[in-house]
């Protein structure tokens, strides 16, 4: 598997009292928090990478498919 390239995602973020949550919703459980909005969208940039290289270690012993979809 190689997830290698060049991927976006949504990062929604939500006001609360010490700050911002952040999460991505294509990423079930990838969640992170900040002060302010920037250091949110930094921490969830780091948590994606974190995500994402994961999921690589975990799939790389399966066999894998990749699927086009047109929405």
């Amino acid at each position: 598997m190689t997830m290698k390239g060049r991927y976006r995602y949504h990062a929604v973020l939500e006001k609360t009292d010490m700050g911002y949550s952040v999460h991505c919703p294509e990423l079930r459980g990838c969640w992170s928090q900040g002060r302010t909005k920037q250091e949110a969208l930094d921490n969830i940039r780091d948590a994606v990478e974190t995500y994402l290289a994961s999921l690589r270690e975990v799939l790389r012993k399966k066999e894998v498919r990749e699927l086009t979809i047109l929405a």
